[in-house]
């Protein structure tokens, strides 16, 4: 989650994503979800950042696996 100056910081571990002129130097995952109609959380918009290291832990937790596919072509 950005703070009031401007850094990315892990959710879960307090990490600082290291940026250079406003460009992120390591990969990390931006998490955003607007809550509708049928949540306790309706009309609430929430947004969080996760390091990589964080989401390695987090998705070794999940009952099913994530689904992987490999890019073979950058752009």
């Amino acid at each position: 989650m950005k703070t009031e100056d401007k850094r990315i910081i892990c959710n879960c571990c307090g990490k600082v994503i290291g940026e250079k002129a406003g460009i992120p130097r390591e990969e990390f995952l931006h998490v955003e979800k607007e809550w509708g109609y049928f949540s306790g959380k309706d009309g609430e918009i929430q947004e969080f950042d996760i390091c990589e290291t964080c989401y390695d832990k987090w998705v070794k937790n999940f009952q099913i696996p994530v689904r992987t596919i490999e890019v073979t072509e950058f752009v």
